[in-house]
């Protein structure tokens, strides 16, 4: 059990049977009535962002979470198999549990969170920025550079990507887990 007040970003909590993780939090002191601490709580398995006040001194169940790295080896049906980089065990882990499963090729690195009591995955999330080569695109005209106009790109792992004009089949491109949009030609 923690207090309300030790809720800080990255926390992560039960509350109503759910697991939550706290993405914002704010110590408010109004002028009269009590503090409170002002939360944007995400649920682990939805996604959903939960806005809730909490009173000061208020006891809250904390759940302890372990972030460790998994190596993706294959996918299989619905299910991406990974494998610890420390004991070797494989685990299946969902592909609607890892964020940016999209962008993720073979022999990738990912940091899996597990329930530590439990040893259930809570979620698997991909490295913030990947580089991956283009299978497929428009081909690149000379002086394509003026605008920002955009063209689909298709890259190795099957995503496609929207990125200039100027840049061509064949090359590496870094890419935005998260949203899945280009930040910049690798050289």
């Amino acid at each position: 059990m923690i207090n309300a007040q030790d809720i800080k970003n990255g926390t992560c909590i039960r509350l109503d049977g759910d697991l939550y993780f706290c993405i914002e939090f704010l110590h408010v002191k109004p002028g009269k009535g009590n503090t409170f601490m002002r939360t944007k709580l995400k649920n682990v398995v939805d996604g959903r962002v939960l806005e809730r006040r909490f009173n000061i001194g208020e006891k809250l169940e904390d759940v302890r979470v372990e972030r460790r790295p998994y190596q993706f080896l294959y996918m299989d049906g619905a299910d991406a198999i990974f494998m610890n980089q420390e004991t070797y065990e494989q685990i299946p882990i969902s592909k609607n549990l890892i964020t940016g499963s999209d962008f993720m090729k073979e022999s990738d690195v990912v940091e899996v969170v597990s329930d530590a009591s439990t040893e259930t995955v809570l979620f698997a999330e991909m490295p913030v920025k990947t580089q991956l080569k283009i299978t497929y695109t428009e081909p690149g005209v000379k002086g394509d550079t003026a605008t920002n106009s955009l063209k689909p790109a298709t890259v190795e792992t099957g995503a496609t990507v929207r990125v200039p004009l100027f840049v061509n089949e064949g090359e590496v491109i870094e890419v935005d887990t998260r949203d899945g949009s280009y930040q910049g030609r690798v050289r």
